[in-house]
Order: structure tokens, then sequence, then C-alpha cells
């Protein structure tokens, strides 16, 4: 059963549809990247699958045991959020928010699991520092830790590379690849159309009237994917 299943559904504000009959599913151990131009909605989507607002009509569900609050979430940051004053241990381990409920403190098993994806991303050195301390290849990487604390089984990544150097920006697909390939689900809103072909293995192009999802390889000759190649990239 898919992870994700999208049937129909139109997104937008105040009754002013952005994107409609959009359809698609996620199964478990897929590598989504979503593209498309400015403005197309992929950032409606993103808040619509994390429950932030309802599609107009429709129908998003989840499945395969997914709960609405298991999905990890690393989003595009503010000024303001990176300079949050907080150590880096603090960050991560904020991940397991989401599945606490009313316990006022975390358990032994929480703590453990900031501890083990602090180790995964090679963070561990850092966990006494303050994140507003960090360089931005570092403050991925302690999202992308915090958002392993929220789940192990579906992580959603906006502009993950947004503003890093080329040599941060290849070490960090190469760690979500690995995450992938570890048995993680991963979605990624990207602009990247180079890495989202060299990486995922499905492509969700999105537009007012939805232009492709499927695999990344049947994307390449798609009419959308060529187009898209040839004119989209400085929009993409």
């Amino acid at each position: 059963m898919a992870l994700i299943s999208c049937e129909n559904v139109v997104l937008g504000y105040e009754n002013k549809p952005i994107v409609e009959n959009l359809t698609f599913c996620l199964e478990q151990g897929n590598y989504l990247c979503i593209v498309g131009e400015n403005g197309s909605g992929k950032s409606t989507l993103i808040r619509t699958i994390l429950r932030l607002q309802s599609p107009m009509s429709g129908y998003l569900t989840y499945g395969d045991g997914l709960r609405k609050n298991e999905i990890g979430y690393l989003p595009q940051q503010t000024a303001a959020q990176k300079d949050f004053p907080a150590s880096v241990y603090e960050v991560v381990l904020s991940g397991c928010l989401n599945r606490s409920g009313l316990a006022p403190f975390y358990t032994a098993k929480q703590k453990k699991s900031a501890r083990d994806n602090m180790e995964l991303l090679g963070i561990t050195h850092l966990q006494k520092r303050c994140y507003r301390e960090l360089s931005g290849g570092q403050q991925q990487r302690v999202l992308l830790a915090r958002a392993l604390c929220a789940s192990s089984k579906l992580i959603l990544l906006d502009e993950p590379v947004a503003g890093l150097d080329p040599k941060v920006t290849a070490d960090m697909y190469e760690i979500i690849k690995d995450l992938n390939r570890s048995g993680v689900t991963v979605i990624m809103v990207s602009h990247d159309i180079e890495a989202a072909i060299k990486y995922s293995t499905h492509i969700l192009h999105v537009a007012h009237t939805p232009k492709f999802f499927g695999t990344t390889e049947d994307y390449l000759s798609s009419d959308a994917g060529i187009a898209f190649l040839k004119g989209g990239r400085k929009n993409g």
C-alpha cells in the first residue's frame, strides 16, 4: 500500500486553484523530487502533505501505517531561524516533540535516537555548540538529523541545499541518497533539475494542470521533461 496517495486533488487559496487534478502515489523506498516553475504550487503541496492546509477538493490519504505525525520535515530557513540560540543536541532532540504527546520529558529512547542521528550525520562533535554559530552546511545536517528524529519512514525536504556552496551541496545530496538507500522514503522539492534527475527514482512536475508523474527515466523522455530541461531550468 502507498505511503501517500493523492487523487484528483485541487490545491489553492481563497477558492483560487493553483494546481488541479493532481494524482500520484508515493511508495515505501521512493525518492520523489517535486519540480516546477516558480509559483507552480510546490510549496502549497508541501503544506498539504504536512496537513497545514486542506485540499480544496480531492483526496490525500496516508497508508502503510504512516501517521501524519511521522513525517520528518526539513523546511527552508528564515534568517531568524538560522540565528536560533539553542545547542545542536537540543535542536536535534526537538524533532521528537511531534510524537511526544503530553509527556513533559524526553524518553531515554528519544535521547538515544538524537545521539544516533547525530552520529549518522557526522555532527556528534558539534552537539554542545550553539546552532547559530554553525556554517550553513552544518546547520542543514543538524536539521536533517532533527527530521530523522521525527520519522525514519518519510522525510520531506524543501530546497535542502539552498544557499550552500557546491562541495557542501554535493555532500548533502549524497547523504540524502544514502538515507534513501537505507530505506528512508524521501520527498524533495528542488529547483536543481540536474540533481533531481541524478538522485531521484520518481519526479512530480507540478503546474496549474500537472504535467508529469512517474519514474525519472520516463520523465526524461516526456514532453514535460524535455521542455523543462531545454527552457525551464532557470525558473524550475
